[in-house]
């Protein structure tokens, strides 16, 4: 009895957080961006594949997730993974150098061969539209949300629709990164 009172009174709050996320009201493959080449990137180009975008920086104590987030890539980029980084400055000043700097850094220490795009904002005035959407709900439709520091993961499925956030400090191949890319899509 006490279980099914538990049950019954906690009810109204499961579907109260379900609703306070949201649904998806828009996709992400409505955007573009420049890649760290100077490449106009059409995020059209991702439909049927998962992403996940990540705000990176050069000389963080988390840099070393590039290692990680490249071994992801190689392993479920055939299943359909796209990772996309964003450098950024944002935080302490750890991305000071270039686009060419960053670029080069990237793939000479860490052999990155996923998609990196140009340095950007990813809080204030001058936020870049992309992280505007991933942080905005009234722009998503799912959630509200602040990157708090760099390597900060936002999941997206195969329709481009914002799924969750991962905390900067979780490892890219964490429980909750690779049960979500070993889930088919519904």
């Amino acid at each position: 009895m006490k279980n099914l009172i538990i049950k019954l009174f906690m009810t109204p709050f499961f579907f109260l957080s379900s609703f306070l996320k949201g649904q998806p009201s828009s996709s992400i493959l409505q955007f573009t961006a420049t890649s760290i080449e100077g490449k106009q990137i059409d995020f059209k180009e991702f439909k049927g594949k998962k992403i996940i975008i990540v705000n990176t920086a050069s000389e963080c104590g988390l840099t070393p997730q590039f290692k990680e987030l490249q071994t992801l890539y190689t392993t479920y980029k055939d299943s359909g993974l796209m990772i996309i980084g964003f450098p950024t400055n944002d935080f302490a000043h750890q991305d000071p150098g270039t686009n060419n700097e960053i670029h080069s850094f990237c793939e000479r220490n860490y052999g990155v061969t996923f998609l990196m795009m140009q340095k950007i904002s990813v809080k204030g005035a001058d936020t870049h539209p992309v992280y505007k959407w991933l942080t905005q709900k009234s722009q998503n439709g799912v959630m509200n949300s602040t990157v708090k520091w760099n390597f900060q993961k936002y999941l997206i499925d195969e329709n481009g629709f914002l799924v969750s956030v991962v905390s900067p400090w979780k490892k890219p191949d964490c429980k909750k990164i690779i049960k979500w890319l070993n889930k088919k899509q519904s």
